[in-house]
């Protein structure tokens, strides 16, 4: 399984897994997904990352979970809730110096609930280690 997530990861991001760092952060009113490139001076990979997580804030934002299910091969938990919630979650995008992060927020708590279980399952699937509490 890890292998197809990192494969299919690969083809829907536009960069290769092995020389990025994803880490997925659960914060009070929501999350953040962060990607990063490992060589700082890796120029083209920062301008795929940057490029991958504006289209996600996009996608996400218009209810479009397709890129994590099929990166997954199924429905990530909290998907089915945050497309129908999708108006009372704000997905932003932030450059990092060597990457960016989309950001995730919520005031509502099912919202809140079901973006946290997204961003527990991202954690479990790609084995980030991130805390999951």
């Amino acid at each position: 399984h890890q292998a197809d997530v990192e494969k299919h990861g690969d083809e829907a991001m536009g960069f290769p897994h092995e020389q990025t760092t994803h880490h997925f952060r659960l914060l009070l009113d929501g999350g953040a997904i962060e990607v990063t490139v490992n060589d700082g001076k890796d120029a083209q990979n920062v301008h795929a990352i940057r490029s991958h997580l504006s289209h996600i804030v996009t996608m996400f934002s218009n209810g479009d979970f397709s890129i994590p299910m099929f990166v997954h091969s199924q429905i990530p938990p909290g998907v089915t809730e945050m497309k129908q919630r999708r108006a009372e979650i704000s997905y932003t995008f932030e450059e990092l110096p060597t990457g960016g992060r989309v950001r995730i927020s919520t005031r509502n708590r099912d919202a809140l609930n079901a973006v946290q279980d997204f961003l527990r399952f991202q954690i479990g699937d790609h084995n980030t280690g991130d805390k999951t509490d």
